[in-house]
């Protein structure tokens, strides 16, 4: 029993052990992974499933040849939406294949990648303990089919070409392909499929014609053209292509005239309203014009204002008291009056310096210190060999006036540079400062007007030609000058310095001092204008634009209706226009809005030469036809020119004490200034009669401004011990005018309106504070509008002193009865009043009424006479003068008179009124005489003469005396 138990228990743990040992054993069979290559390369044919794989798809496994474990099972292919399957051929091989689901398109994609990973068949049938190889890159490429042919982009093509042309191109035909290759879906040629016919086409598609053709033979060719790929398959349609053939055609611009008058004063004026370009038909896909105006002949390069420089600076807004080192000659400025000039009105004054000329600036004039800055402007036109090779010429030049040979400042050309030089003051240090700027323009040099200004603040200069900034290319330092007393001497056109002694030099000597001669040398040679100097500060870039901009130019109306596909360029001065598009219709809109525009109110009459380049292009940015350039002119015509009229009180007395007070006598209290010009108008109607001269003329009255008003002493020159002029300073200053005076007189500069200069020469006085001698003062007055290029009439004053007996003052301010005086006989009076016998009594002293009543009288013995002359006209217009009410030409202000009447000299006062009456009468008779005298008797000129025949009757009929104040 026991034994039986040991047996069945011996039998448990056998099986036990089996079993286990079993399980050991399988655990370990299925060791490696399978394995497969890392990349592969394949292939597809378009419509095909078939994939030719490099290298092919065989996966290995290091656990053969047990079964399941050394087997492939098969292949897993990962990757989203590919159209790709893995197919095992024999599990024991490892071997598979892969195959497109369904048919490839080349056309919808040509390559595909994606990751295949080979798996093992595990430890038994049911693919327990699977183990996976690596995931392996698979490229697939899909291989194209030639299976569609050339297709043409249009369904037909036209173009248009002039007989008796040969061209290199006269359009493109183009055809695409579907495929996807670059062999089967390239254009590999084209063909003319119509026989005869003298055109060609190259493998790009250009048609172009093998001879020139002739409208008279064939006015239009019909090609059909076909197109092959690289596959050599044909297009399954031609194209056809329609090549009209025109008659002879010249381009160019069509509908403008040569020559466009401009009138001033209208604005701007359309210089091409009717142009339009003619292209032939050509195929213009871009067309550029430039505009150009010439008008470097006109002043300093175009129309600008021909105020002085000084006037321009002040509109502009530069500061007072900027100097003008070149003004006009006159007076008080006339260091200026050797100097060779343009003696033209139609720019401001232009100085020629010929290499031996040149001026020096009065002491006192200008004032400049290096500690300061400054603002130097100048017009210059300077050519090329104008001097001697190497030598400077000097523009502007401060140097010792003797002893040492030191240039404090200067601005000169050398060698065709600009060259400022400007040395500092004296200082306690010794420290090197920029001291010499050069600067390399071509400008210098170019025989035109250029405007230079010089912003000096040391350690820097800017320099801005036209308007333009330069940098110097070239700064030098120096030690500051050495202390000295020695005065300077400032000249124009050349330099004061010491005499070398070089005869080869182009020098003058003209002074010597004890420390030697000193002369004029480095003369410039060329042009100057306008060149001032202001200290203090520096000139902002605005104020430097408008001291150069011109008031002529080109310019586009209605700029705001233009197409905006259109692109505009103007040059600075507005003398260029570029005009760019691409539409021809747009194009000839757009130039028909070209304008010329001159804001001058009497712009400069002439010629302004025109002239249009114009280029364009055809397809392929080619040069397709050539357009003749267009030349015209502007002439602008003659303006109206203003006549500015001076009128006002022409003679008058005045009591001596009004002279002789602080506040002097007005010269001119009720002047009057008006500007008229006179226009041709064309009458309204048809009359059979042709009209006159002065029914077709009309005058109007125009306002501008004025710059410039001089006052002359007629005579003798002012003795300026007892005599002057007298302004309100503060009232010039308000209104930016300045004034210069001289014993002969005095001027007023600055452009301004007419009533602000009516009110400045009202507020003009003259005194003279010893007028015991002085009967009567004659004066003239001129003024004139754009640097004296319209001046007015002369406008003569003439003033008469009235001097009365000194008096005795009494406290109780009542006269002393007269003393007895000798009989005053009228032999011994002249017309002004004065005692001709005796003008400066000695011993006898008469009273002051008999004296007043004497001077009273024979002032009106005066007046008579100049009447009598005008006795027949006045008395036509009596009753127009008294409705108008005219004011008096003779003014007497008799308002620090006392008149004390004598009763005795009643009756000779009665009968010389009953002889003059007499006189007036037999006058009257003399007939046209009259009218001969009066002519040449008149201070006035012709066209005041009918004003003063009425002032003159006025004076005799308005002549009142103030009596309040008589004792009798």
């Amino acid at each position: 029993m026991n034994s039986v138990r040991c047996s069945r228990l011996a039998a448990s743990l056998a099986c036990l052990l089996l079993s286990f040992s079993v399980a050991t054993s399988a655990t370990k069979v299925n060791k490696h992974k399978p394995w497969i290559e890392t990349t592969y390369h394949g292939i597809v044919t378009e419509n095909d499933v078939t994939v030719l794989l490099d290298p092919p798809l065989i996966a290995l496994d290091k656990d053969a040849p047990l079964r399941y474990a050394g087997e492939i099972c098969g292949f897993r292919i990962h990757g989203q939406n590919v159209p790709f399957e893995a197919v095992m051929v024999d599990k024991t091989t490892g071997e598979g294949v892969l195959r497109a689901k369904e048919s490839m398109d080349c056309e919808l994609q040509k390559e595909y990648t994606f990751t295949i990973q080979a798996y093992d068949c595990g430890e038994g049938p049911e693919g327990e303990n699977m183990k996976k190889s690596h995931k392996a890159n698979v490229h697939i490429q899909v291989n194209d089919v030639n299976e569609y042919s050339p297709v043409f982009k249009e369904k037909s093509y036209k173009a248009t070409v002039i007989e008796g042309k040969k061209y290199d191109s006269i359009l493109r035909v183009e055809a695409i392909d579907a495929d996807c290759s670059p062999q089967y879906s390239q254009i590999c040629s084209y063909e003319i499929v119509t026989p005869n016919v003298p055109f060609t086409i190259d493998k790009d598609g250009f048609i172009k014609n093998t001879e020139k053709v002739n409208y008279s033979k064939d006015r239009q060719y019909k090609l059909a053209v076909t197109a092959y790929d690289c596959g050599k398959k044909r297009s399954t349609e031609d194209v056809l292509v329609k090549i009209n053939i025109k008659p002879t055609c010249k381009p160019g611009w069509q509908g403008w005239n040569k020559r466009i008058e401009y009138e001033p004063g209208t604005g701007s004026l359309a210089l091409f309203p009717s142009m339009h370009l003619e292209t032939c038909d050509e195929p213009v896909t871009f067309i550029q014009a430039t505009i150009e105006l010439e008008t470097s002949h006109i002043g300093k390069g175009c129309d600008r204002e021909t105020y002085s420089e000084k006037s321009l600076h002040r509109l502009c807004g530069v500061a007072s008291g900027t100097v003008d080192l070149l003004p006009s000659p006159s007076s008080s400025t006339n260091w200026t009056v050797g100097l060779p000039t343009d003696n033209g009105h139609d720019s401001d004054e232009v100085f020629e310096f010929n290499g031996t000329q040149a001026v020096k600036i009065p002491d006192g004039i200008l004032t400049t210190s290096s500690e300061e800055p400054l603002t130097i402007s100048v017009w210059m036109r300077h050519g090329p060999g104008a001097g001697i090779q190497g030598e400077k010429e000097t523009i502007l030049c401060n140097s010792d006036k003797r002893d040492m040979n030191r240039h404090h400042y200067s601005l000169y050309v050398h060698n065709c540079r600009l060259v400022f030089l400007f040395r500092q003051n004296p200082s306690e240090s010794e420290n090197f400062r920029p001291a010499e700027f050069h600067w390399k323009i071509d400008q210098v040099c170019d025989k035109e007007w250029h405007h230079y200004v010089l912003n000096v603040d040391i350690p820097t200069v800017a320099l801005f030609v036209d308007g333009v900034a330069h940098d110097p290319f070239l700064v030098t330092e120096d030690y500051p000058l050495h202390h000295s007393k020695i005065q300077t001497q400032l000249v124009v056109g050349a330099c004061w310095q010491e005499y070398t002694g070089n005869e080869n030099e182009n020098e003058t000597v003209t002074e010597s001092y004890p420390g030697g001669e000193f002369r004029m040398a480095q003369f410039y040679h060329g042009s100057l204008a306008g060149l001032m100097v202001q200290t203090g500060k520096i000139e902002s870039k605005k104020v430097i634009d408008c001291l150069y901009t011109c008031k002529e130019g080109l310019d586009l109306f209605d700029s705001e209706n233009l197409d905006k596909s259109m692109k505009v360029h103007f040059n600075p001065t507005q003398s260029l226009l570029i005009l760019e598009g691409n539409d021809i219709e747009k194009f000839d809109k757009s130039i028909q809005h070209v304008s010329y525009l001159n804001s001058r109110q009497f712009p400069t009459p002439g010629i302004r030469q025109l002239k249009i380049t114009t280029s364009v292009k055809c397809f392929n940015e080619e040069t397709c036809i050539t357009i003749p350039d267009v030349e015209g002119y502007i002439m602008v015509l003659q303006p109206d020119e203003p006549k500015i009229s001076l009128s006002g009180i022409d003679h008058f007395a005045r009591a001596a004490s009004e002279f002789e007070s602080d506040e002097g006598v007005p010269l001119f209290p009720e002047l009057k200034i008006i500007s008229t010009v006179t226009r041709e108008v064309e009458p309204e109607g048809e009359d059979e009669d042709e009209p006159t001269v002065q029914e077709s003329m009309i005058s109007e009255e125009i306002m501008h401004n004025l710059d410039m008003c001089e006052v002359s002493v007629l005579g003798d020159e002012l003795n300026t011990e007892q005599e002057s002029f007298d302004v309100v300073q503060s009232q010039l200053r308000q209104r930016g005018m300045e004034m210069s005076n001289s014993s002969t007189g005095m001027i007023i500069t600055g452009v301004d309106t007419m009533a602000n200069y009516e009110e400045m020469l009202h507020l003009i006085r003259y005194r003279n504070w010893n007028s015991e001698s002085l009967f009567e003062r004659k004066f003239k007055l001129v003024c004139s509008e754009l640097n004296g290029r319209y001046t007015s009439n002369e406008f003569s004053v003439e003033v008469n002193v009235i001097h009365t007996a000194n008096r005795v003052e009494h406290p109780n301010h009542v006269l002393v009865q007269p003393e007895f005086v000798r009989p005053v006989h009228h032999a011994s009076v002249d017309l002004s009043g004065h005692n001709l016998a005796n003008p400066h009594p000695s011993t006898v002293v008469p009273s002051a009424a008999t004296v007043v009543i004497v001077i009273c009288v024979s002032f009106l013995v005066f007046m008579i006479i100049l009447g009598v002359f005008r006795i027949r006209a006045a008395h036509q217009r009596t009753v127009r003068d008294q409705e108008n009410g005219k004011e008096n030409e003779m003014d007497w202000d008799d308002s620090a008179l006392t008149i004390t009447v004598n009763p005795m000299e009643t009756y000779e006062d009665q009968h010389s009124s009953e002889e003059e009456e007499e006189e007036e009468e037999e006058e009257s008779e003399e007939g046209d005489e009259e009218d001969d005298i009066t002519s040449a008797e008149s201070e006035s000129s012709e066209e005041e003469g009918e004003q003063e025949d009425q002032q003159n009757v006025n004076r005799q009929q308005q002549l009142e005396w103030d009596d309040s104040t008589l004792t009798y």
